[in-house]
């Protein structure tokens, strides 16, 4: 049975009256692709902002591999091997694809704004650019500027940036929203490829998508877990299935 990665206790987050996260107590897997999904308002987003330390929790643990990181700053999670992508895509769209990359390799380092570094220290970051560019599946367009390819591809880069920082987890916030058929396609293949050998951590709409993906899948509603469990079990669960009519959504 695969070691417990992430796990977290009775974590939560409040914003005045309102309970976004309510008293999540949850572990991933190592090497497995964890989905979460909910109707809107569920709490998934935050969940992930907790995880990868946009927001503090109000109380609650969460720790990665040996280390307590609830309320650490985002920059100290990411170099402990947390990457994490948005929901908008949030790539340079005046540099090409390989300086995406690389900006991505670059804030990896320790003191990642000194700009005067030995030269092998330049080409580990090259290297690790170039790697990721691959990763992601853009090593055609490795000269291209990113405001100048599709919708997915730019998708698909921000994947490449996270992955630039060679995380061995990924959070990883509605990777396929707003693509088309063919477009979701690709970062599917991507994703089932990358959870071979990393962890993810996944929100997703497209439930089709997560039955393809995840090994599980955690159903939050109203900032509580409703219940975790396998695909096939998740896909025929009465509950879950009240809990998405009950919201009006179907998919």
């Amino acid at each position: 049975m695969a070691d417990i990665v992430l796990r977290t206790e009775a974590l939560s987050k409040q914003y005045g009256a309102l309970v976004a996260v309510d008293s999540v107590t949850l572990g991933v897997a190592e090497w497995s692709a964890h989905a979460v999904i909910g109707p809107n308002g569920a709490g998934k987003t935050t969940l992930i902002n907790l995880l990868s330390g946009e927001v503090k929790p109000s109380h609650g643990r969460i720790r990665f591999r040996d280390h307590e990181i609830a309320g650490a700053p985002s920059d100290r999670i990411a170099r402990l091997g947390i990457g994490r992508s948005y929901q908008k895509t949030n790539i340079f769209g005046s540099f090409s694809c390989i300086e995406n990359c690389w900006i991505g390799a670059q804030s990896h380092l320790p003191s990642s704004m000194r700009f005067f570094r030995p030269a092998p220290r330049y080409r580990a970051v090259a290297e690790r650019a170039e790697r990721a560019l691959a990763l992601c599946g853009l090593l055609d367009r490795r000269d291209a500027m990113a405001s100048a390819i599709s919708y997915g591809e730019q998708r698909q880069l921000e994947i490449g940036m996270m992955l630039a920082t060679e995380p061995t987890l990924l959070l990883l916030d509605e990777p396929l929203a707003g693509m088309s058929g063919e477009e979701a396609a690709r970062v599917i293949d991507l994703l089932q490829r990358l959870a071979e050998d990393h962890t993810l951590v996944l929100i997703e709409h497209d439930l089709d998508a997560v039955f393809a993906i995840a090994d599980t899948v955690t159903v939050m509603v109203n900032g509580a877990i409703l219940e975790t469990g396998p695909p096939d079990r998740i896909r025929t669960s009465e509950a879950v299935r009240e809990a998405y009519i009950g919201d009006g959504e179907t998919e």
